[in-house]
């Protein structure tokens, strides 16, 4: 139970910041050395030649301030085109406050958790604000221009709707002082085929550009999800090995008592090979039902395993998982029946081989010395 509980949990919290961050972030990132690309029009209509991408797009990424009624935030400004960037991000899907069609020159789309910090709703009037500026004889002016809130979108991690906002592409040029967009952001069809699909866009489209997909750039976030579900797994297979130690003892204990019944049911006849079945079949037994009773439980706190946690949050008046704190809202679970069948499979294995010991020592009872002492 307590595997499958944990591993379902930890493969939900894997899946759905993968679905989350690909839904802000594209599959594929091409851009060049230099820092933008020149021929970004020409670069897109390249793109779109593979028959296995689904959308290319232009963007600006940098940083800056958003100034509004709440004050000052940092934030990171992302410049789109309307137009071609929700055929690769699933921007329009997000947006809880406004509508994406207010994405003009004066438009900004902001996170919740920002527009709820700064006080900002659709409507309001903001200031963005470029550290890098035009350069005066009094140095380098921060540049900054006015929009108004369009809209709010929730990607459901804190870090991106805290920080994040969007404006047009047009307009990102102008705050930064920018011609050419930073990249190309790219949707493939298979986004476990990203890896081969940028190799082989690299190669169409020539030197003095690089590539960066999905996994190169949350490759530490997925790297450590991975190392942390092994050993997790690791980990609570001791619980398995531990009860298998309760049935040896449980058995052992059992051979204890009944070495008078062990003895009369050889003396009557009964071989060494059908006490040791009876022993092995005892534990194989405890083994079994105690495997599906932890998958059933295993299985049905997982499907309900956030009224359970809404109940002891309610309960013990604690947050089990703070926004603030967490990527992600809630505990997200998938189980995969593939795993369940191994920790099942390994569970019954342990009670087999747990169960040879006792049943041995049950199949070895001398029946005159346990009669002569026990008579």
């Amino acid at each position: 139970m307590a595997l499958i509980v944990v591993l379902s949990v930890m493969n939900g919290f894997e899946e759905d910041i993968k679905t989350k961050i690909l839904g802000t972030q594209s599959h594929i990132v091409i851009s060049t050395y230099q820092g933008g690309i020149p021929d970004s029009d020409r670069l897109e209509k390249k793109v779109l030649e593979d028959p296995d991408v689904l959308g290319a797009a232009p963007f600006i990424l940098s940083e800056g301030l958003l100034s509004g009624s709440g004050g000052i935030s940092g934030v990171v400004i992302r410049g789109i085109d309307p137009a071609s960037a929700s055929k690769v991000i699933r921007l329009r899907e997000i947006i809880t406050q406004g509508g994406f069609s207010g994405m003009n020159s004066t438009g900004v789309l902001v996170g919740s958790q920002l527009a709820s910090r700064a006080g900002l709703t659709v409507g309001d009037a903001v200031t963005l604000i470029s550290p890098a500026g035009p350069i005066t004889p009094l140095g380098m002016i921060p540049k900054s221009m006015p929009f108004i809130v369009r809209g709010v979108f929730s990607t459901g991690m804190y870090e991106y709707d805290n920080s994040m906002v969007y404006i047009s592409l047009e307009a990102a040029k102008s705050l930064f002082m920018k011609d050419e967009p930073s990249g190309i952001e790219i949707k493939v069809k298979d986004i476990y085929q990203a890896s081969a699909i940028a190799e082989r866009i690299m190669e169409g489209i020539g030197p003095g550009y690089w590539a960066k997909t999905w996994e190169d750039m949350n490759r530490s976030l997925f790297s450590a999800l991975k190392l942390e579900k092994t050993v997790m797994f690791i980990i609570l297979l001791f619980i398995i090995l531990v009860a298998s130690f309760s049935i040896i003892s449980t058995l052992v204990m059992l051979v204890m008592e009944k070495r008078k019944d062990i003895a009369i049911l050889k003396s009557m006849g009964a071989t060494t090979a059908q006490v040791l079945r009876i022993f092995m079949a005892l534990g194989m037994v405890i083994g079994l039902s105690g495997t599906l009773l932890g998958v059933a439980l295993g299985l049905l706190l997982t499907w309900n395993l956030n009224p359970v946690i809404h109940f002891i949050e309610l309960l013990f008046k604690i947050k089990v998982m703070p926004i603030d704190v967490y990527y992600i809202t809630g505990v997200p679970t998938r189980v995969d029946y593939a795993l369940v069948s191994v920790i099942a499979f390994m569970s019954v294995i342990l009670s087999f081989l747990a169960a040879i010991y006792p049943a041995r020592q049950a199949a070895r009872q001398d029946p005159v010395e346990v009669m002569r002492y026990e008579g």
